[in-house]
């Protein structure tokens, strides 16, 4: 089955205006944006067929061409990165059995990740889309709620049924955990990572719905397929020790700039 991964990247965000362009410095010293750190990510990924970033922005593309990252041009009126990849996907001609939509502000997503999502979206016929979600550990769950208390929107975090379908995604922390945990203590909580798989015929659906009202509410683009009845399976992966954490705001530049130095990625 052909793999298109897509990474949707666009200037004119709310919170971080500029943010596929933010610069971060790995454990040599050496500077990247965003965009290129993201694209690596991608391209570590095995049994891809494509990678390609998805802008309606001039200066990612040029970043992007810069870097030597392919680059396909997409309509500034799509609402969010689903949106982009499903076009990206028709103005590439179509053709992909599955299309991979590895947000561009996730820089340290493990390669298994992706891997192991596509492997459970292959194996589960009954899947429109899939998406990886990590069990938190209790340095990870504290991160997040101290996130909320300082009225910041951090990651996302999911909770799903006994066959591993998703229940909702939301970016308050559920499910309402009573307890504190040391910082490596397993948790309840599932922190959803943003990456989707999908199937073709999911990306051409999507676009068709228009933006519900729990998408609205959380800006979260895969509640729209939950609210038009769609299951989303959620592939539990392992970090294998590794540290993730999404740019979501400015002041997650340091934090991940510190993961990369200690995991010595350049």
């Amino acid at each position: 089955m052909s793999v298109l991964i897509a990474i949707p990247a666009r200037y004119a965000s709310s919170r971080y205006p500029g943010k596929p362009l933010a610069m971060l410095s790995g454990a040599d010293g050496t500077p990247k944006s965003l965009i290129q750190r993201s694209w690596e990510a991608a391209k570590s990924v095995n049994g891809v067929d494509q990678v390609v970033v998805a802008t309606d922005d001039t200066r990612i593309r040029d970043e992007v061409q810069e870097f030597g990252g392919e680059v396909v041009m997409t309509s500034s009126e799509c609402a969010n990165g689903t949106e982009r990849c499903a076009e990206a996907h028709v103005n590439l001609g179509g053709g992909f059995d599955i299309i991979v939509n590895l947000q561009g502000d996730a820089p340290l997503t493990p390669s298994w990740f992706v891997e192991d999502l596509v492997a459970d979206l292959k194996s589960d016929t009954s899947a429109d889309v899939a998406t990886p979600v990590l069990r938190c550990d209790g340095e990870a769950l504290n991160g997040f709620l101290d996130d909320r208390a300082h009225g910041r929107v951090g990651g996302t975090t999911a909770v799903f049924d006994a066959s591993r379908y998703g229940l909702y995604f939301s970016k308050e922390v559920i499910p309402f955990t009573p307890d504190r945990y040391g910082d490596g203590e397993a948790t309840p909580v599932f922190h959803h990572v943003g990456v989707y798989a999908y199937r073709p015929t999911a990306l051409e659906q999507y676009v068709t719905w228009g933006c519900g009202p729990l998408e609205s509410l959380e800006g979260l683009e895969q509640l729209r397929f939950l609210e038009n009845g769609r299951r989303i399976l959620c592939t539990e992966v392992d970090a294998k020790g590794r540290k993730f954490w999404e740019l979501n705001n400015p002041e997650d530049v340091p934090r991940i700039e510190s993961m990369m130095q200690a995991m010595g990625m350049c």
